[in-house]
């Protein structure tokens, strides 16, 4: 009986194998498998019998019961009986030969069998396929492949038999016409060549070491020639490569004597074959194996083949390759194979070959010998040992290449010739030189075109080069160890060549590494030693090169540290006095730098740095001739920077430290006169570097610089270079102007440099009487040059020991020249930096003695704004929204705007009072009120600058009156909201400082901060933004603020300027005089109760007229104005406004409620019209027929707006809080008033009429302006946390839903029992009655909001409890089922509000719960889902005898809702299922586990629930049903794997509890089986495909003695019709529970 149902299984499984689907097909296969682990000998048999009686079973389905037996014969081969092998081999030969024609999958299948089988029963299976390979019959093409196979397989069963085999195969060669013959003909002879080999290799472990190769060459040879002389011609590339693929391995099997003969013929037959180059890969590895088969006999025909071998391998080593095609790869690397044996045992002749291959035209073959050089180097080392020489002198051309390609070749060869010793051969420094010359390369490029002679589709930058350059550099120094003496001290020659400065930084690098591997080699005091004959660069050459090196620190991969590392380590090889002080220095610079960014260092603060390094090392020298050498060497170097202008400028600056240094007076005016004579004056940085060295000479030589520049003007040298430049007609005059402007600079800079003590005497006779010579120019570079050493020699003045006694005799000349040099720039642009560096030296001129006359400064500064203010920009933006930066984008204009303003304070500095800012203001005044946006901004900006200097630098000794200060106020208050964001900025600055420095003329400490006035500093940010409300409120606190410090004696003075301001050209500003002065008067009024309809009137058609933001603000004063004293006549006529409210309308309501007293009685106003009359009017429609619809009323629809209006206005908030609870209860009933209300007709005409005038009227629906109202009372009255908390859960979308109205409510509710506790007494007092209400609305409403209130704690904390679970239990007898529902759901979220009150009111609450269940008019179960939700909260709280008594009763009434077809109620019936086990104790205990055995398959099952929601329930009821069921293991399985929010293996977690559940309840199997076939018919399809899951777990884990109560045949008939469900997952489920069916029978 046993054996008849595994068979059945396995045959129902094979039914199944017809299944369309190839999950299905895999599940039967595992199926089959697991069986087969189970009963191998019996599933072999029934496959073979399934297989042998269907026979017209199509092959795909065969495929699977085949694949099935290969798996459980692998799995199970040292087990197998040689009954059933011979049973399986016999089938599978039957299989694989059964049909003639090919069919692959089925055929290898089989053919996959047999080889399994032949690992142990290698005779067995030869026995039988053997008597399908008879003499002179062509084969079966699988008895061929799975000879092939076997023989790979089982090398040592296999190869005794191939004799015979090869005996019988030969004769079949030549019957084979077919292709696919052909091709498996040679696949056997390649794998049969292959194992013999193995089997030679290993025939010590041989089971007979007697067989020998000769056993096997003459039919291997005979097998060749039919392979070669016919097969290899054939067309048909599949069989063509099989040819190829077997004679590698078979060359190693022929004869010696046939393979040398054959050589002639085989070798240029395989290289025919190169001609296609897709097969190229099979001819390089097959024609590999073939020359190692001739090297192994030291063949003598090879070398007649090898120019033609040499020829077609060059060819495919220069091929194109493209790194993501593996096969060109894998072809390659063969090709290099093949150049390896060759090299072997041709080294000469292979050179000769390669090495003029390196000279060729082509770049494809100058690469390709390359790389087949760097193999042949790596990989025949020893061949090549004495041909290095030969090798060296070849690589000269290549060392000129210019192909990027052709040099990474090089460079990967240079690599490789490192580590075999050719570096250190003659000839070798020339690569390592070309080494370095590619680390010299640029690093990044722009992307170069193709070119066109290259086929390569890579195109190779010089950056690559560079990286794989400087990589091998560095791995050659480092890991070679025999280059160290190679490249120590030999790379410190290319440190010097500016050509080479891109490869510093590795050269450094791989030399600080090469001298620390010296100083732990040799001695720690190594030195450099120079040999006669030296190319070593000198000490001071090092110093003078890496010091100039370091001035760019992040120049070539950060150079400056490598570099200076460098020099620390060469220090006892510069001077032997530098030890201590570099050993010091150079790791603080190094420190310096690592700890910036290119971005964070300064320059000049670098360079400074590097300046005075340069000084502490000639005084720690202290050695003349050393320094005067270095000196030397300086200038030798100047000309190879001329490509480098930042390294040549600082070059002098090094030079005239130098110089400084040096006592040798002789050499310093040589040097100086050199210097003059062979500058570059043409280049800008040159005449920049010239006039620093000078001016560092003159720190100790100033006497000798003066004269050396005296002389140089006067010497035939200077006028020959001036009669040189004339040569050239067109730019003569302009080289003149250059060496006249180096001079000029050269006089700056020589006066800053100079001693303190020393300029001032040499400032006439020696500097200026020289500059003076040449202001007469046009020439730009020369005004330049004359400007910034005016500038030089005033600082050198101001900084002078005595400057305080020294008169500038010439201030006024120069002052008037520089005015000279801005009245000539155009004033249409700005194009030289001549007007700001002419301002900047009048600023340092001003401040010298003597002062200058009003008249002279009066000019100076009319000329100075009048040639700045005016520009216009190229790219000056029209913005009037932006932000400071707009015109910052040129820096041009920046510096020079920023000149101007120092020149006004240097100016006003000097005179410190209110007359001398009058006087500034004089000229400002124009700018600050100009009609151009430009000109105002720049004027305003300019005053805030002198206005925070003047108030900076004010000292008020003795109180005076600040006699102006109201009318500056005027002049820059209205421009606080100017149309550019810059100038309203700058005007609040003004005003900030006018305040502040009136509180010091007042007597105010200058450290005294006064809080309004701090104010106005935080208004800036604001002003940015262009809003006009935002001005407005701005302008509004500025107002405030002045009329706050405003001295009384100038308020008239401020109102008379501030209404000349009415007409500014800019509108802004005029609208902000309006502003100030509203805010000055807003006390005055007058009693105006008759004319206040009126009044509204005028102003309401006014608002609808002005556009400006502004007169719309002080409109609304206005009317807020009135309103302090009419509220009653004004809210009358506002309500008279037609609805929807236009803008106006909205401003003027909005207007009442800036001031809470006046908003408080405006409100109560509201609510009284609010309330007074019917919220809608029920009227019947004709096209409805009898059905009517709702209207909303006139007057509480204008006040409800009216109340949003007032409410959305942050000041109004303390009058809501005063009517908190009568306008939050109003507007609930009015929002729930006006859910599905319409306008009135004439209302809808009115808002389509609107819309078709253009009018942007805010559309007006009756109920979202109810919600928008009390949305804003709440956000107003100081209930944000609510408003927001009811935003965030959607909660004002559901109110305005006829739908979830009641939804939205309980949001409200929740939110205003967490927000807002302490406001609900006074709201439940004033709620309660409308739970009697007429309208059903506002009992749905009131009863929603009531039983939310009751899932918090705080109706307990405010005593309302009693009062509103009473009003809730006499809601169950509403007509409403609605109001019936939310009644129960009030009473359940007791639970959570009040969960010590739920035990004393326990039956009453269960009572309700109860009847909710059993609700008669409920037809969608609605009222029973919401009693089982509520029961479930209230459970855990009730007193167990009361639930006890109910128990049985309510878990059978909810048994049925846990398959409902509606989701909420599976999900309701479980989770309180699972509150119910916790009464299950005592004397209920064995009923109630009856009851959780009924509905524990379903919920185990429901885990596959398509609803999530589903899912958690049967989560938490398994989690609480774990404790009653007796087993701890389950127990604990439920309370740690099913959390719910945790994902959930389910397949794993089922085998777990099937098996828990067999070894605790093994007698429930039959029982949990029949619940498990109720679902096999489940609408839902993963609990379909899970019931059969369950089902194959149960009987997994039970064990065999309670296994008898199960009928298996019904299972397997039920499981057999499933397993043809439509559903795949399911289909798959079944199939493998089939399979573990085995343990049953």
């Amino acid at each position: 009986m046993s054996e008849s149902r595994v068979k059945r299984l396995a045959m129902t499984l094979m039914d199944a194998t017809t299944d369309k689907d190839p999950l299905v097909h895999e599940q039967i296969f595992s199926a089959l498998c697991y069986l087969g682990g189970a009963e191998p000998e019996e599933i072999l048999n029934a496959c073979e019998e399934y297989l042998r009686q269907h026979d017209k079973l199509a092959y795909p389905h065969r495929i699977i019961i085949l694949r099935a037996m290969e798996a459980v014969v692998r799995s199970n081969l040292a087990q197998l009986d040689k009954s059933t092998a011979k049973i399986v081999i016999f089938l599978a030969s039957n299989e694989m030969t059964k049909s003639k024609e090919i069919i692959f999958e089925w055929q290898q299948a089989a053919s996959n069998v047999l080889v399994a089988v032949g690992r142990r029963f290698i005779n067995k299976v030869m026995e039988e396929v053997l008597t399908k390979f008879q003499p002179g019959i062509v084969p079966h093409y699988f008895i061929v492949q799975t000879f092939a196979n076997l023989s790979m397989t089982n090398v040592f069963g296999m190869v005794p038999f191939l004799n015979s085999i090869l005996g019988t195969m030969l004769p079949m060669l030549g019957l084979a016409k077919q292709d696919n013959m052909r091709t498996v003909f040679c696949y056997a002879l390649q794998n049969f060549s292959e194992s013999i080999q193995e089997y030679m290799a290993n025939l010590d472990q041989a089971p007979d070491p007697t067989v020998r190769r000769d056993t096997f060459s003459n039919d291997i040879f005979s097998a060749y020639e039919i392979l070669f002389n016919n097969w290899l011609q054939t067309r048909e590339t599949k069989l063509r490569l099989a040819v190829v693929e077997a004679l590698g391995p078979m060359s190693h099997l022929l004869p010696s004597e046939k393979l040398e003969e054959q050589l002639p013929r085989l070798i240029p037959g395989i290289l025919t074959l190169y001609r296609k180059p897709a097969e190229a890969y099979y001819v390089s590895k097959s024609l590999c194996q073939i020359l190692e088969a001739a090297v192994n006999i030291g063949s003598r025909t090879l070398d007649t083949q090898l120019e033609a071998l040499l020829n077609a391998l060059q060819l495919q080593i220069c091929s194109p390759l493209d790194s993501s095609m593996p096969v060109q790869l894998k072809n390659h690397n063969e090709v290099l194979r093949c150049f390896t044996v060759l090299a072997s045992s041709f080294p000469d002749r292979l050179l000769a070959f390669l090495l003029p291959k390196l000279e060729s035209g082509n770049e494809r073959m100058r690469v390709g010998t390359l790389t087949t050089l760097r193999q042949i180097i790596n990989s025949a080392s020893s061949q090549m040992e004495i041909k290095k020489p030969f090798i060296l002198s070849s690589m000269k051309l290549p060392l000129q290449d210019n192909s990027n390609k052709v040099k990474r070749a090089v460079v990967q060869l240079i690599s490789a010739m490192a580590h075999h010793g050719y570096l250190e051969q003659p000839g070798g420094e020339a690569l390592i030189e070309f080494l370095v010359r590619q680390c010299a390369l640029p690093g990044d490029q722009p992307p170069q075109l193709p070119r066109r002679h290259s086929l390569e589709t890579e195109d190779l930058m010089d950056g690559h080069v560079r990286d794989i350059s400087v990589n091998t550099l560095f791995l050659i120094s480092t890991t070679v160890d025999r280059m160290a003496d190679v490249l120590w001290p030999y790379l410190l020659e290319f440190v010097i060549p500016i050509h080479l400065s891109n490869a510093l930084t590795p050269l450094c690098k791989s030399l600080i590494f090469l001298a620390a591997q010296r100083q732990e080699k040799d001695e720690p005091d190594f030195q450099l030693l120079y040999e006669a004959g030296a190319t070593l660069p000198t000490p001071h050459a090092l110093l003078a090169r890496l010091l100039v090196v370091s001035s760019q620190p992040y120049v070539g991969e950060g150079r400056a540290a490598a570099v200076l590392r460098l020099l620390n380590v060469l220090h006892l090889s510069v001077h032997k006095a530098l030890g201590p002080l570099w050993g010091k220095q150079i790791p603080k610079l190094v420190e310096h730098l690592e700890a910036n960014t290119k971005a964070s260092l300064s320059q000049k603060e670098w360079e400074d740095q590097l300046l005075q390094f340069l000084r502490q090392t000639l005084e720690a020298i202290s050695d003349t001739p050393w320094t005067s050498q270095l000196i030397l060497e300086m200038g030798r170097q100047l000309s190879s920077y001329n490509g480098s202008p930042l390294e040549k400028n600082f070059l002098y600056k090094c030079i005239g430290t130098a110089l400084a240094a040096c006592p040798n007076k002789d050499l310093v005016r040589k040097q100086l006169q050199e210097l003059l004579e062979t500058a570059r004056y043409q280049e800008e940085a040159e005449r920049e570097g010239l006039a620093s060295c000078l001016g560092l000479c003159a720190i100790s030589h100033l006497d000798e610089t003066l004269a050396k520049l005296e002389e140089f003007v006067k010497s035939d040298v200077f006028k020959k270079s001036a009669g040189l430049f004339s040569i050239f007609k067109d730019h003569s005059d302009n080289e003149v102007e250059k060496v006249k402007s180096t001079l000029i600079l050269c006089y700056g800079f020589v006066a800053k440099h100079a001693p303190k003590e020393l300029v001032l005497a040499r400032i006439d006779a020696d500097i200026l009487r020289n500059i003076f010579l040449y202001f007469n120019t046009k020439d730009l570079m020369l005004k330049l040059c004359l400007i910034r050493s005016i500038c030089l020699i005033c600082q050198a003045i101001c900084n002078s020991t005595q400057s305080g006694d020294f008169t500038f005799s010439r201030k006024t000349e120069l002052v008037s020249q520089m005015m000279d040099f801005i009245k000539a720039e155009p004033l249409d642009s700005l194009r030289t930096p001549i007007r700001q560096k002419a301002m900047t030296a009048c600023m340092f001129l001003v401040v010298l003695e003597p002062p200058l006359s009003e008249a002279e400064k009066a000019e100076l500064v009319e000329t100075c704004l009048g040639s700045v203010l005016p520009l216009s920009l190229p790219e000056a933006p029209k913005e009037k929204d932006g932000g400071l930066e707009a015109e910052h984008k040129e820096p041009l204009w920046c510096d020079t705007l920023c000149a101007l303003k120092d020149l006004l304070k240097s100016i006003l500095h000097r005179h410190m009072t209110p007359h001398g800012l009058q006087t500034m203001f004089e000229h400002l005044s124009p700018w600050v009120k100009s009609a151009k946006e430009h000109e105002r901004e720049r004027g305003v900006e300019v005053s805030a600058a002198v206005l925070e200097f003047y108030r900076e630098k004010l000292n008020v000794n003795t109180v005076v009156p600040f006699y102006n200060v109201g009318l500056l106020i005027a002049l820059f208050a209205p421009r606080c909201t100017d149309s550019l964001a810059g100038t309203r900025q700058h005007a609040v600055d003004c005003v900030h400082s006018l305040l502040y420095i009136q509180l010091y003329y007042e007597g105010f400490a200058r450290d005294h901060k006064d809080e309004s006035l701090e104010k106005l500093k935080a208004l800036k940010t604001g002003l940015r933004d262009p809003d006009v409300n935002t001005l407005f409120q701005a302008c509004c606190k500025i107002a405030q603020v002045i009329a706050k410090r405003l001295p009384p004696d100038q308020l008239l003075s401020l109102l008379l300027s501030m209404l000349e301001g009415l007409a500014d050209p800019d509108k802004n500003c005029s609208r902000a005089a309006t502003v100030v002065v509203n805010s000055l008067l807003k006390e005055r009024g007058a009693v105006l109760l008759e004319k206040v309809p009126k009044i509204l009137a005028v102003v309401h058609s006014k608002l609808q007229e002005v556009e400006e933001e502004a007169v719309r603000k002080a409109a609304q004063q206005t009317v807020h104005i009135l309103a302090t004293q009419h509220k009653a006549a004004v809210v009358s006529s506002l309500l008279g406004n037609p609805l929807p409210l236009d803008s106006c309308s909205c401003l003027m309501w909005r207007a009442l409620a800036s001031e809470p007293p006046l908003a408080s009685q405006v409100l109560e106003l509201l609510l009284e019209k609010v309330n007074r009359d019917v919220p809608y009017k029920e009227n019947k429609s004709f096209l409805r027929g009898s059905c009517s619809e709702r209207v909303a009323t006139f007057f509480p629809l204008a006040a409800t707006c009216a109340l949003h209006e007032i409410m959305s206005v942050p000041e109004c908030g303390p009058a809501i809080v005063g009517l908190y609870a009568e306008l939050f209860v109003s507007l609930l009933l009015r929002v729930s008033c006006t859910v599905g209300v319409h306008l009135p007709k004439n209302m809808q005409s009115k808002e389509r009429k609107s819309a078709a005038r253009g009018q942007p009227l805010r559309p007006l629906d009756p109920c979202s302006s109810a919600v928008e109202t009390l949305k804003a009372m709440l956000t107003q009255g100081g209930s944000e946390e609510v408003a927001r908390a009811v935003s965030a859960s959607g909660g004002w979308e559901s109110l305005r839903s006829v739908e979830r109205h009641h939804d939205g409510v309980a949001v409200l509710a929740s939110a205003m029992a967490k927000h807002a506790g302490p406001k609900l007494p006074l709201i439940v007092k004033t709620l309660s009655p409308m739970l009697n209400s007429i309208y059903d609305s506002q009992r749905l409403t009131t009863t929603a909001f009531f039983a939310e209130l009751l899932s918090s704690n705080v109706v307990n904390d405010l005593v309302l409890l009693a009062s509103v679970m009473d009003s809730m239990t006499a809601r169950q007898r509403d007509p409403c089922t609605s109001v019936r529902m939310l009644a129960l759901r009030g009473l359940g979220n007791m639970a959570s509000g009040s969960p010590e009150k739920v035990r004393r009111h326990g039956a009453q609450l269960l009572a309700s719960m109860m009847n909710g269940m059993d609700d008669k008019d409920d037809p969608h179960s609605l009222v029973a889902l919401e009693a089982m939700g509520g029961l479930a909260k209230i459970l855990g709280f009730l007193e167990e005898r009361d639930v006890r008594s109910m128990l049985l009763h309510i878990a059978i009434r909810i048994r049925p809702f846990f398959d409902s077809e509606k989701h909420e109620l599976r999900r309701s019936s479980i989770l309180l299922f699972g509150h119910l086990t916790k009464f299950s104790a005592g004397s209920c205990e064995e009923a109630f586990f009856e009851q959780i055995l009924n509905g524990l398959v379903t919920l185990l099952l429901h885990l596959q629930d398509p609803k999530p929601e589903v899912v958690k329930a049967c989560k938490f009821a398994l989690r609480q049903c774990g404790p009653s069921m007796g087993c701890p293991v389950l127990c604990d399985m439920f309370q740690n794997h099913l959390h719910e929010d945790r994902s959930l293996h389910y397949g794993e977690f089922m085998n777990d509890v099937c098996k828990h559940l067999m070894q605790s309840y093994p007698d429930t199997l039959s029982r949990l089986v029949a619940t498990n076939l109720f679902y096999f018919k489940s609408n839902w399809p993963d609990i379909r495909a899970a019931a059969p899951m369950f089902v194959g777990f149960l009987v997994l884990h039970v064990d065999r003695e309670h296994s008898q109560q199960l009928d298996l045949d019904e299972l397997i008939a039920a499981l057999t019709v499933l397993l043809k469900d439509p559903v795949t997952a399911v289909r798959v489920k079944v199939a493998e529970t089939l399979g573990r069916l085995v343990r049953m029978v």
